[in-house]
């Protein structure tokens, strides 16, 4: 099972809204991560906004291509690219995403 861990940065103005989208995520959303392989996923937000993605799956870029074929990260992407910043170049927060190298795991 690969480990990713990734950062993004939600904008300041944009933190609560933030908090309560993720706190009813579509169903049809979840339904997707978890058909994608996207296991034990998580998201920790810092007071100032700095975001930690954390997930587990056999094949990181199978699972992101698997959710990039959907309708539904289509449109949840689209809808959450404006809580986030540095994303002016027109990617989503999901394409923007960038995996952090591991250098230490205790199992």
């Amino acid at each position: 099972m690969q480990r990713v861990c990734f950062l993004l940065k939600v904008r300041a103005d944009r933190l609560a809204e933030y908090r309560a989208r993720h706190a009813a995520v579509w169903p049809e959303m979840l339904d997707a991560l978890t058909a994608a392989g996207w296991h034990n996923y998580s998201l920790f937000l810092r007071d100032d906004g700095l975001l930690v993605g954390y997930l587990e799956t056999p094949d990181f870029a199978a699972a992101q291509a698997a959710m990039a074929a959907t309708d539904v990260n289509a449109r949840w992407q689209a809808e959450m690219a404006e809580f986030f910043e540095g994303l002016g170049d027109g990617r989503g927060p999901d394409e923007a995403m960038r995996p952090l190298a591991e250098v230490f795991h205790l199992a």
